[in-house]
């Protein structure tokens, strides 16, 4: 799967910072930025990107319910989501993947290996 444009979708402005500067200077990706569920839902629309990268907690409508509308939606039903999360263990990953998230990576993430660590987590092309 050829990555070009990553929807980075978290409430605190230190992770978007962070993850912003790892998906674009290490990943070469052209990043977009949301702010809560409600934000991701519009942007991914409008911005088509090839991945969202969602974090599960958020204030208003978390990472869960925020794919629920992603999928809901025809211009993202098939968009590949990564939750970003603290809460890794085994059950609440197997969650996530139920609900159709294409993987999990755990909080918090190192910068210079999140582009690598996403790859992995992606079906090959």
């Amino acid at each position: 799967m050829t990555i070009r444009k990553v929807l980075l979708v978290d409430d605190e402005d230190d992770i978007r910072t962070i993850g912003q500067l790892s998906l674009s200077r290490v990943g070469g990706w052209q990043t977009v930025l949301a702010a809560s569920g409600a934000e991701a839902v519009t942007k991914a629309a409008a911005e088509q990107p090839d991945l969202i990268l969602l974090d599960v907690m958020m204030p208003g409508m978390d990472g869960p319910t925020t794919l629920g509308q992603l999928r809901a939606q025809e211009a993202t039903a098939k968009t590949p989501v990564i939750f970003m999360t603290a809460k890794i263990q085994k059950q609440e990953v197997a969650r996530y993947l139920e609900l159709g998230a294409v993987g999990v990576i755990g909080k918090p993430f190192d910068p210079m290996t999140l582009p690598a660590e996403i790859k992995k987590l992606l079906p090959p092309t």
